[in-house]
């Protein structure tokens, strides 16, 4: 019973954070005014919070990981502790 609390407790956050992408991304976001109960609209609106904090969290956290280069362009990868690119041969 408490593994599945916690099971379901993560993927409620990854949820979460799956629709703070969404809305960076796309800039679609629920519309909370037409909740007609207060108290569940402040849940919701924290729920959302809480993914977009989830979402800041991992964007610094695999951001400064040099394993997990950025693109440059298409076929252009850089390292920030790495002086030189590396090109992907087709």
């Amino acid at each position: 019973m408490f593994g599945t609390l916690i099971h379901w407790g993560i993927d409620a956050a990854l949820l979460s954070a799956f629709l703070a992408g969404v809305r960076r991304t796309t800039g679609l976001t629920p519309k909370l005014s037409d909740v007609p109960n207060k108290d569940v609209r402040q849940v919701l609106r924290s729920y959302l919070e809480f993914g977009e904090y989830l979402f800041d969290f991992a964007v610094v956290f695999f951001g400064v990981r040099c394993c997990n280069a950025r693109p440059v362009s298409l076929f252009t990868y850089s390292c920030p502790q790495r002086s030189s690119s590396f090109e992907r041969r087709s």
